[in-house]
């Protein structure tokens, strides 16, 4: 919906001089030495099959078990049921190439209650709607039971306005903020003990790739920093995509915090990847799991303008660093978490990686991050290399 767009050198030169202007990382995160390393696991999973369950318990087991993380807690999951149900690409069901599979959904909702979870609630804000998620997630031929069966205390919740709630909750960025201070979301980002998110593994026309963090970025509801949010107060209901926080043409409603520098960049390749740091470090992410088993190439969703692919990469990934496990994705898809803007995948958008490492989320340099199951080089399906195909093939 927001596609990359072709800069020339001198607004990149132009945007490089404002960002290094505007971004700062605060003393007290430079003072406070190396941003953690904790483990990844990292496994091949051929297809959604009976291999699923075993697979993803076997990766839990290798990060030291899901029990001393939800036990007796309640479970906030955050899927990615990105754009309307109606947009495929090509005949491929939504679940094989930009939403998260539900057989996927099911099994870490099978595997927490086994562990001991007391309430998984599974959330997203779907687009631009104020339906329930079941309501939603039939559109895509789904059948919700599915889920809400697959263990005891399961329920769904749109998060893209006040839901179940009388007041949204208020969630601090501690560092100050990059773009945001705080941000007002649904009350089930804070009624939680723990915090997952449950991604799809892909490439991003405006972050070069959306992973744990990136999925995060659908957490803000729609009635405040959407295309129809409030001026005053919230809608009540939820009307249009995110352009306040993509395009700032706007302050979010004045209920809320607003940005912190509001003569920033206005391009969404700047402005977003700063409002995940800010997000993922307001609401902490516990445990990610990342799916690549099935997704497409090209893009994050059936709507981007580069030839879009369905492809297999069998690939499943956990941890509980969101930019541990963010780069060791990169690093299966042939990316170099390392890279920063105007290298592959941030050709032309600032690196959410690098934010994230520089204000102290945790380190993006896989010598410091150990792997455990099956190594990186066994895993890799090169994302990159079918890029620079494709951008070969455009500019030939």
């Amino acid at each position: 919906m927001y596609p990359c767009q072709k800069y020339s050198r001198r607004h990149l030169l132009k945007t490089a001089a404002a960002s290094a202007a505007w971004f700062a990382t605060p003393a007290a995160v430079r003072a406070a030495g190396p941003a953690p390393a904790t483990p990844v696991a990292v496994a091949k999973c051929a297809d959604y099959g009976p291999e699923l369950v075993p697979t993803l318990d076997r990766m839990f087991d290798q990060l030291g078990g899901l029990g001393r993380l939800v036990k007796g807690k309640t479970v906030a999951m955050k899927i990615n049921l990105t754009g309307a149900p109606s947009y495929r690409v090509g005949y491929l069901p939504c679940e094989d190439t930009h939403y998260t599979h539900p057989r996927v959904i099911g099994a870490v909702c099978y595997l927490m209650s086994r562990a001991g979870a007391r309430r998984i609630r599974l959330l997203e804000s779907p687009w631009a709607t104020a339906d329930s998620v079941e309501e939603y997630i039939l559109q895509a031929n789904w059948e919700p039971l599915d889920i809400l069966n697959s263990a005891p205390g399961v329920e769904f919740e749109n998060t893209n306005f006040l839901g179940n709630s009388k007041k949204y909750s208020r969630l601090t960025v501690p560092y100050g903020g990059l773009m945001f201070p705080a941000f007002d979301l649904n009350h089930s980002y804070a009624d939680c003990d723990v915090f997952v998110s449950l991604a799809k593994m892909k490439e991003h026309a405006t972050a070069g790739i959306t992973l744990s963090m990136k999925n995060c970025f659908g957490i803000t509801p729609a009635t405040i920093y959407g295309t129809g949010a409030g001026i005053d107060e919230p809608s009540v209901l939820p009307k249009g995509g995110r352009t306040i926080v993509h395009a700032g043409n706007r302050q979010p409603s004045k209920s809320a915090p607003g940005e912190l520098h509001p003569d920033s960049p206005r391009e969404d390749t700047w402005r977003v990847p700063r409002t995940i740091v800010d997000l993922v470090s307001a609401r902490p992410i516990d445990l990610a799991v990342v799916e690549g088993i099935r997704t497409m190439t090209g893009g994050e969703g059936p709507w981007i303008r580069e030839p879009l692919t369905g492809v297999r990469p069998g690939i499943l990934v956990a941890g509980t660093n969101c930019v541990n496990i963010d780069a060791v994705c990169m690093a299966a898809m042939g990316f170099d978490p390392l890279a920063d803007r105007g290298t592959l995948p941030f050709e032309q958008c600032d690196s959410t990686l690098r934010l994230a490492e520089d204000v102290g989320l945790g380190t993006r340099d896989l010598r410091r991050i150990e792997v455990r199951g099956t190594p990186i080089e066994d895993v890799v399906f090169d994302f990159a290399s079918i890029r620079r195909a494709r951008r070969a093939a455009l500019k030939g």
